[in-house]
């Protein structure tokens, strides 16, 4: 396909600029000539386009889209009289979360609270159609003036009832290390709850400044959520209540059936904190044992987890050989 720069029309489309570029797909910014309106345009890459599983996930996001009327989920709309494959979005004023946590840090309480808050409504509605998410990341919400937000990029988006679709690579195949669930980490689908625990590390990364799993590769972040409990968020940032931190630590339950069943029940926790119950949560016991550990065992764990993905080529490279 020829490429598309600014000035080109695109069917009843003017290309006015790229807006961003995956190794899937690019974005551009458009006027619809029918309306006058801004829209955004995702055009699949000519490799994705060519291969079938790719390709059927791109127009899975694009049906999936179609299908979803909520303020909180990004628009996409369907249009058969297209010359070429692309999917037409609507145009998101405002910037990503993640551009919010990099010029700020951290967000008060009250804020990371209103945002949740959102987030869980959004998801409530895109679960009770039938959709999971998960990758959901501050790269994947969209904020404007009012803190409104808005659910984007549906790419590895699972529908109800849909066959299950693999990848080459590992942020395609599972979602991105840093807020995978453990279910997922262990090569499950997940659910809608898989993705009130990529929320639930939102809030803590909205709340301290840092997601709540760290480690030198991906293989260990991912490992550190199935062994280890974070740093309590109430230690990160004194300004967390008690009852905050509660329901945060309800939303990283490993097992998935001891987090919040629905992002219903997460908002109203949310929204109802003088009414929550604090346990008396191994966590924080955990914690206080691992903060008196010889420094020399955690740098020992440490150089494990760097050492995996090592030990994984080289099981791979002897295997080639054989």
């Amino acid at each position: 396909m020829t490429p598309l720069h600014t000035g080109d029309r695109l069917d009843q489309y003017r290309i006015e600029g790229v807006v961003a570029r995956s190794g899937m797909a690019s974005i551009f910014r458009a006027t619809d000539l029918r309306t006058g309106g801004q829209v955004a345009i995702k055009i699949p890459h000519p490799e994705m386009e060519a291969d079938p599983a790719l390709f059927d996930r791109f127009r899975r996001e694009g049906e999936i889209g179609e299908k979803m009327d909520h303020p909180g989920v990004m628009r996409v709309f369907a249009d058969s009289g297209r010359s070429r494959i692309y999917m037409v979005m609507e145009w998101v004023e405002g910037r990503l979360l993640r551009q919010v946590l990099s010029e700020q840090g951290k967000l008060p309480p009250e804020r990371a609270i209103h945002i949740a808050i959102a987030i869980c409504d959004a998801l409530d509605y895109i679960h009770r159609n039938g959709v999971v998410h998960r990758d959901l990341k501050p790269e994947n919400i969209m904020v404007d003036a009012e803190d409104h937000i808005k659910l984007i990029d549906f790419g590895i988006a699972g529908k109800e009832g849909a066959r299950r679709l693999t990848f080459a690579k590992l942020s395609q195949v599972m979602g991105t290390p840093d807020y995978i669930s453990p279910e997922q980490v262990q090569g499950k689908r997940g659910d809608g709850r898989s993705d009130i625990y990529a929320l639930g590390v939102m809030l803590y990364e909205m709340l301290t400044g840092k997601t709540p799993f760290s480690g030198p590769n991906p293989f260990a972040v991912m490992n550190d959520r199935l062994l280890n409990h974070p740093v309590p968020p109430h230690e990160v940032n004194p300004a967390i209540s008690p009852e905050l931190q509660e329901v945060i630590y309800r939303a990283l339950e490993r097992d998935p059936r001891n987090r919040y069943s629905t992002a219903n029940e997460f908002a109203w926790d949310l929204e109802h904190l003088d009414q929550v119950g604090v346990a008396d949560r191994v966590e924080l016991t955990d914690w206080k044992r691992r903060r008196k550990e010889p420094w020399f065992k955690k740098v020992l764990f440490y150089v494990a987890m760097a050492l995996i993905p090592v030990v994984i080529f080289g099981l791979l490279l002897l295997v080639a050989r054989r």
